[in-house]
């Protein structure tokens, strides 16, 4: 079937989506679920084909990571679904109403966008989230992964359809571009008839790429470099124990940290604390001041960028708060941030002043995401300034209708 062949029935589904119960959606999800698990061995064994062939084209181990599966990650998916089956319907549903003195009613109700696109890089699990959202929201999704991923995604989109088989809701709403040529995501980026939003999920390239082709509308998501502000008052054994987990815990994945500004006063105390609990794992590249401290190598301008995306990590020693809200202002890319202090007025200070999807006080940038903060899963992570920012869950997915009920009103 062509691209606009999928697109053709991807619209047509998604007419009747749009008007479906909650409780036949609800249990379209749920024999998703089951159907997964029934399939996991078909998955994991597709997965294997992508993960070889990525070691063998060594590809960095971190990004190998955002590929693999395993029982347990496959097993993340199915509670990413369970919670979605237990959050409200976003559609149909009205918080403004209001009454003209003509006597029109109006109401601002939610409804679906339509058609989604997603256009997404090795991560095989996004197939799965981007899915669940759309028809929890009554869209139709039409899924684009990589070539990294390809054999993964055919296999869990061959689970989906055959758990919606088993439901009220046609498999119809749900497809995969799986020609992994580069022409088709540009023609399906200007399919405005068919699409009614494009997400671009992945590396600055792919993103940029979509912005400056498509003519669909697109919510970006963000690239994530990442800062972590170790202030003079942090407690310093818990902001150890915060970076590693920021840098370590999987550095391939956009909300690791990728830079750490340090307060000057406590610059000589910290830094060997961060140098021996990272030192046989994470390549440290540092300023001046850093180098003075620990024997790292030299950070140059290009590193303050840098989504590294890898076990590499820059640093830099900063006079106070105000330095470092600077240096984000200029480097950051409006992902997430975060202050390691205990002086409330510096935590403020850092929270209304940076601009940021997600800004944090004493905590890991890595719950910037959909199922860290109760959405069960997301679109991908928007750094834009619309109604859709950080991550996005079903709120997110819906548009607006107004619904006007009159007796005979006529406009003089």
């Amino acid at each position: 079937m062509t691209l606009i062949e999928k697109c053709k029935v991807l619209n047509k589904a998604s007419s009747v989506l749009a008007t479906m119960d909650t409780k036949y959606k609800n249990q379209a999800l749920q024999e998703v679920v089951r159907s997964l698990k029934e399939h996991e061995d078909f998955i994991l064994e597709e997965n294997r084909k992508d993960v070889e062939k990525a070691e063998s084209n060594q590809m960095k181990e971190s990004l190998i990571d955002r590929l693999r599966l395993d029982g347990k990650r496959i097993d993340g998916m199915i509670e990413g679904i369970k919670t979605i089956i237990d959050l409200k319907d976003p559609i149909w549903k009205s918080n403004e109403v209001w009454t003209l003195e003509n006597g029109l009613t109006v109401s601002k109700m939610t409804v679906p966008m339509g058609v989604i696109g997603i256009i997404y890089e090795s991560r095989p699990n996004v197939t799965v989230d981007a899915f669940s959202l759309a028809l929890k929201s009554g869209n139709c999704i039409l899924l684009r992964g990589s070539s990294t991923s390809i054999h993964s995604n055919k296999a869990l989109v061959y689970a989906i359809k055959e758990g919606l088989k088993r439901s009220s809701i046609s498999e119809d709403v749900i497809a995969l571009v799986d020609d992994t040529n580069r022409a088709v995501v540009k023609e399906m980026l200007t399919m405005n008839e068919y699409i009614d939003l494009v997400i671009p999920r992945g590396g600055k390239d792919l993103i940029q790429f979509v912005v400056k082709n498509a003519t669909v509308p697109t919510i970006e998501t963000g690239v994530g470099n990442c800062h972590i502000f170790v202030d003079a008052t942090a407690d310093l054994e818990r902001a150890v124990d915060i970076i590693e987990n920021a840098k370590v815990q999987r550095p391939g994945v956009c909300n690791a940290c990728e830079t750490v500004l340090i307060h000057k006063n406590i610059a000589s105390v910290f830094l060997p604390k961060l140098y021996d609990c990272l030192k046989d794992r994470v390549e440290m590249r540092g300023c001046d001041e850093t180098q003075k401290i620990i024997s790292v190598k030299e950070a140059i301008k290009e590193d303050w960028a840098e989504e590294y995306l890898d076990y590499i990590l820059a640093i830099k020693v900063v006079e106070d708060v105000e330095m470092a809200i600077s240096h984000i202002d200029t480097y950051g890319t409006k992902h997430s941030e975060a202050i390691l202090t205990e002086k409330v007025a510096n935590a403020n200070t850092f929270l209304r002043r940076v601009d940021a999807a997600a800004v944090y006080v004493n905590a890991s940038t890595r719950f910037t995401d959909g199922g860290e903060f109760g959405f069960g899963a997301e679109m991908g992570i928007s750094t834009q300034k619309m109604h859709a920012r950080g991550p996005m869950g079903l709120n997110e997915l819906v548009t607006v209708k107004y619904i006007v009920q009159g007796n005979g009103q006529i406009r003089e």
